[in-house]
């Protein structure tokens, strides 16, 4: 025996059931049993004991495929995201960098003063020597495993100018 519904408690149905069918293999691969309030706070921890690292990385492949003698250090982290590939994290990071008076091979880079270009300014009247620093900003992609301590740099871009 076939049992019928009246039509108006099955018109939702369909509509419903063509959606799970669309969304089924994407609502598979989300966690939507955790909170927004657990996924931020898994991202705040990533951020806060993974990326200090991963921009030191960053840092450090710069300086070492930089053709500049001087050692480049950062003045600010513009912006900052965090995505997870495959079995990695992967940090996009755009970086303020500005030179410094040391050699990329010192020790301490990381205290070392930056160093000056002066440029002059001309105004109406007269000319103005004015100091800048030299700055960089650069765009870095870095895939890293940091259980295993290990990193890859996956994309840079600096645009050099004087700030």
């Amino acid at each position: 025996m076939f049992v019928t519904m009246p039509h108006w408690k099955c018109r939702w149905a369909l509509p419903c059931f063509m959606l799970l069918l669309l969304l089924g293999s994407q609502l598979l691969g989300t966690n939507s049993w955790s909170s927004q309030e657990e996924r931020d706070s898994s991202e705040q921890k990533d951020m806060e004991s993974h990326f200090p690292a991963t921009i030191e990385y960053a840092l450090h492949i710069y300086n070492l495929q930089s053709k500049d003698l001087k050692a480049y250090r950062l003045v600010i982290i513009l912006n900052a995201c965090k995505e997870e590939v495959e079995d990695r994290l992967a940090f996009s990071m755009e970086l303020e960098l500005h030179r410094t008076k040391c050699g990329k091979s010192d020790d301490n880079i990381d205290n070392c003063p930056f160093q000056e270009t002066s440029v002059f300014h001309h105004s109406p009247s007269t000319f103005h020597l004015c100091l800048f620093p030299w700055t960089l900003n650069c765009f870095f992609s870095i895939g890293t495993m940091p259980w295993e301590t290990t990193f890859k740099l996956l994309y840079n871009d600096c645009l050099e100018g004087i700030h």
